[in-house]
């Protein structure tokens, strides 16, 4: 990994940063060293808990303090030690030489303060200038991160925004004083892929024309293959890889690495079970014997546990792993392959069996205004969608942020009032229910939401949040019985009995999710609305929860409702797939249809959006069919108003004068495949039953 010391911005060498806790110590960052070069973008990649991030806040001098201490290393930055600087010295650098975008948008955005104003406090020359002047260059500012309407948003508050707009927000504010270095903290996390897709572009670009470096944080090994000129893998506190991209993913040499990639969900394991990670990233208190990573990999040896790897590198590729020589050559007699099982999906159940039959389903809010609270408008956040969802069947809403998803899930579960339309649930009508007679049919579907530790109660045992809907419906009666249930569930989703007498907090996230889902099978539900159950997690975990909801639906013939904004998800669980746009399904069928024959517009974006993994042997399968990449302009329209015509003229690019002034009709393709676009109207080769 040497370099001439004139070719790297920034050098972290054998940093250890240790966390004290009353366990002992925590050894978050153990003897990690890295360069990054002018220009070039370095991704830090690993599970939570590996610590990339703090790997990131020690290089800015920002760890938890007093917990928090950085034991030894270097950070050479411009021919100094940062390690060795004051934190006034520090406050120079911070933001001006290097900045950094934080995870959280919101959480990082003063909710107080206008936009305008928290940009005017990072301008480094804001002193010298006129209030016209600084006004000028805040509105510069965020033109250059793509902000629609920039000068009225510098007068708008954090929550005012939307998702894409704070982290653009944020972007702007990092670059103020043009920085020679950005890191990048899970910039994209949890944003739509067309919001993930803008914002990685407008990095690359401004990387581009500043030749700035970028240190990126993240987990997601889509957004790494789009972004990253050299990789650094990290795992419990150490690196245990780095190399270019390009041998990243064409070669991975770690057994983490290559687990990671086999954890990914595409078309490909679809009725496959995916490869796991057993187990968590350790959190040890002292010093660790053998290799880390040995507890969970498939090829260990007694090697492993007895003798800490050493780090082995030539032409610049390194790899912390047994299984190497000194020339990164694989030691054939320790290669071992390890042969995957998979276990196939039995779909006993055709789409004729219906279970859910959604019927022109409206959720309108009413706009209240002045002391009288006159209704002066609707948020139409559902606007006339109908699906259907078959016994055992997985059908995604998939779509933005804003288009109505968690609306329409929990207006389907009478968790909202509709306006108007009808929800028949195996035959019987939800939306004429009320009472007595709704809540013992609602023992038959239920939700996992998107947070599984907001959805827990803190103050609640585990097996006693479990245990709330026996309670609720009266469907078991003594405390036996109940807790006996309640222990055979939390088995049943790959939890120990002794989770039920502990409390959220003691839980890691994948973990909390499967305590979730446990809540949702105490009743012996039939269908569940998955709300992005799956959207905050490690690939790894996710393909945990994943495997589970797949083993379940085979096993209990569960139908699902699962929201998400992932296609990789939507392409290995799903069944049919409903695209929705500001409160209305703009497009319908199987997930063959959808991912292999998408035909609105804004489906070919949302595909488009979708970063590919290139790998050899394990290329994804996601983006637009012919390669092209399909960006949308600004963000969704309010549902309060929303555009006349088809709602998605204002972005299309194929929009025509009918578009704008009528929406379209329903056009069916084939029998499971329909499309809402005037682009097909006319298209008898495509029509067939209108």
């Amino acid at each position: 990994m040497a370099l001439a010391d004139n070719n790297k911005t920034l050098e972290v060498k054998a940093l250890k940063t240790w966390i004290d806790t009353e366990g002992g110590i925590i050894h978050a960052v153990d003897g990690v060293s890295f360069n990054i070069r002018p220009g070039e973008t370095l991704a830090i990649l690993g599970e939570s808990g590996c610590g990339k991030s703090l790997t990131a806040l020690s290089i800015l001098q920002l760890i938890p303090k007093p917990a928090g201490r950085i034991v030894s290393g270097k950070v050479m930055f411009s021919g100094e030690n940062l390690l060795e600087k004051s934190e006034q010295d520090m406050r120079e650098i911070r933001g001006r030489r290097i900045a950094m975008i934080f995870q959280e948008p919101q959480s990082s955005l003063n909710p107080v303060m206008t936009i305008g104003q928290q940009i005017k406090e990072v301008l480094p020359d804001r002193r010298n200038k006129s209030a016209i002047e600084i006004n000028k260059d805040i509105v510069g500012l965020l033109d250059s991160v793509g902000m629609s309407d920039s000068a009225r948003r510098i007068k708008e508050y954090p929550h005012q925004l939307s998702g894409g707009m704070k982290q653009r927000a944020m972007i702007a504010m990092a670059l103020a004083s043009k920085p020679d270095i950005l890191i990048a903290d899970e910039p994209t996390t949890a944003l739509d892929v067309t919001i993930q897709s803008q914002i990685l572009n407008l990095l690359a670009r401004l990387k581009k024309e500043n030749n700035m470096s970028i240190l990126l944080i993240t987990h997601d090994l889509g957004v790494v293959s789009q972004m990253a000129d050299r990789v650094l893998l990290m795992y419990a506190g150490e690196a245990v890889e780095d190399a270019d991209a390009v041998n990243f993913f064409v070669a991975a040499r770690h057994p983490y690495a290559q687990k990671l990639f086999q954890s990914i969900p595409d078309r490909s394991k679809r009725k496959k079970k995916l490869d796991i990670i057993p187990g968590m990233v350790p959190t040890y208190a002292g010093d660790y014997q053998g290799c880390r990573f040995a507890e969970r990999c498939d090829k260990a040896w007694d090697l492993c546990f007895q003798e800490k790897p050493q780090w082995r590198s030539q032409d610049e590729n390194g790899v912390r792993c047994h299984l190497y020589n000194d020339t990164l050559e694989l030691q054939d007699t320790l290669n071992k392959k390890i042969e995957q099982e998979f276990v196939t999906t039995d779909e006993k159940v055709t789409r004729e069996e219906i279970l859910l039959d959604v019927k022109q389903l409206k959720v309108h809010f009413p706009i209240h205004k002045g002391i009288f609270r006159r209704v002066v408008g609707h948020v139409k956040a559902v606007d006339g969608i109908s699906l259907k969802v078959g016994r055992g069947r997985t059908v995604a809403i998939v779509g933005e942020s804003g288009c109505g998803k968690t609306t329409a899930g929990k207006a389907i579960l009478q968790l909202i009032k509709p306006t108007s339309g009808e929800v028949i649930y195996d035959g019987a009508s939800l939306t004429k229910m009320a009472g007595n007679e709704l809540r013992q049919l609602r023992k038959n579907f239920q939700i996992i939401f998107q947070d599984p530790y907001a959805s827990l109660n803190p103050r609640m045992l585990v097996g006693e949040s479990i245990a709330e809907g026996l309670h609720a419906l009266k469907l078991e009666s003594s405390k036996e019985t109940i807790q006996k249930r309640v222990k055979k569930i939390l088995t049943q989703v790959g939890m120990p009995e002794e989770a039920y007498a502990r409390y959220p907090h003691e839980f890691s996230g994948g973990q909390r999710q499967r305590i979730s889902i446990a809540r949702a099978l105490a009743v012996n539900p039939e269908l569940i609305v998955c709300d992005e159950p799956t959207s905050a997690l490690d690939v790894s975990v996710q393909a945990q929860i994943l495997n589970l909801l797949n083993d379940l639906q085979r096993e209990l013939s569960l139908s699902y409702l699962f929201i998400t904004h992932d296609i990789s998800v939507v392409e290995y669980l799903a069944h049919e797939v409903a695209v929705m746009y500001l409160g209305r399904i703009v497009e319908f069928g199987t997930a063959a249809d959808i991912l292999d024959n998408a035909l609105h517009p804004y489906t070919q974006a949302l595909l488009s959006a979708v970063p590919v993994i290139s790998r050899i042997g394990n290329a994804g399968n996601a983006g637009h069919k012919d390669g092209t990449q399909f960006l949308l302009a600004g963000d969704i329209p309010s549902p309060s108003n929303p555009p006349a015509g088809c709602h998605f003229h204002v972005r299309c690019p194929q929009a025509t004068e009918i578009c704008r002034q009528q929406y379209p009709g329903q056009t069916r393709v084939t029998g499971s495949h329909t499309v809402f676009c005037h682009l097909f109207e006319s298209a008898p080769e495509l029509t067939g039953q209108n």
